[in-house]
């Protein structure tokens, strides 16, 4: 029997990746949907100014340093910088018109994160991760450096390198049904690792676009595996996915909670008849 119901490759990719859909979350700084403190996980750390020119393109991003699970009595150690692009924003055509038409933005982060680079070092590795447009412009910047680890989520089809090149390290996790889902359909898969997760089965698909909706999912997807993630679902109240079995209420029991029945995901909710029954 599953934890949550969730599969074992996609509670392996949830585990991987969820401190990235939590990045990618905070690169919307300011925004109503961003995360507070994700430490110790993740510290943000200041960024490089970006130049107006190029603030006016909508580009945007933060840095933030990733920490492994404390040990007995060892301070938490340094694993990684990932820089989380920010991402498409529904309510303005700057975003879709700079970074699905013309190169501005692509060239732009990639300027951007050579620079952060050159500034803090290559003593870890490199993690480029975003959402929407973000994630597309994560894949722009793993196909130019090969040493750079990326993740997207619901990611833009939008971008302009070759996807087959360093395909292995990138992993994309996609909701099912999201608003840029026919546009995929003339693209060739952006990774290698590519999943599709079925979180929130009654959502539109706008709805179903947004990232902290499928960064909740993640996490508390990965908190069956994680303790770390765990933390994050207490932290911040995050809810069962709807199509999680049991009630919306339903609490999180924690990595390695013992499974003792089997756990049926809600693939589609039943309209009502006109009697009021279920179609």
């Amino acid at each position: 029997m599953e934890p949550g119901g969730w599969c074992g490759f996609v509670r392996e990719a949830a585990a991987e990746s969820y401190p990235y859909a939590l990045a990618s979350t905070n690169a919307y700084l300011g925004d109503s949907d961003a995360y507070g403190s994700l430490e110790p996980l993740l510290k943000r750390i200041e960024r490089l100014p970006i130049d107006e020119a190029d603030s006016k393109t909508g580009f945007d991003y933060q840095v933030f340093e990733q920490f492994a699970p404390p040990r007995e009595s060892a301070e938490r150690r340094l694993i990684a910088r990932i820089v989380a692009f920010r991402g498409t924003d529904f309510d303005g055509a700057r975003d879709i018109w700079f970074g699905s038409v013309k190169n501005d933005q692509k060239d732009i982060a990639l300027r951007y994160f050579a620079a952060e680079k050159e500034r803090l070092g290559d003593d870890v590795p490199w993690i480029v991760t975003g959402h929407s447009l973000g994630g597309a412009l994560a894949t722009e910047v793993s196909i130019v450096h090969s040493d750079a680890r990326a993740y997207a989520f619901n990611v833009s089809p939008f971008y302009r390198g070759d996807s087959m090149v360093n395909a292995a390290n990138r992993t994309v996790i996609n909701e099912r049904g999201e608003a840029l889902r026919y546009f995929r359909k003339f693209r060739s898969a952006p990774a290698a690792d590519l999943f599709v997760v079925n979180c929130s089965p009654e959502a539109d698909r706008f709805t179903k676009h947004k990232i902290r909706r499928l960064a909740d999912c993640i996490t508390w997807i990965a908190a069956y595996d994680r303790s770390d993630a765990h933390e994050i679902v207490k932290r911040y109240a995050i809810a069962k996915p709807p199509v999680e079995c049991g009630p919306p209420g339903k609490p999180h029991p924690g990595a390695g909670a013992p499974v003792t029945e089997p756990c049926v995901h809600v693939a589609r909710r039943e309209k009502p008849g006109k009697n009021g029954e279920a179609e």
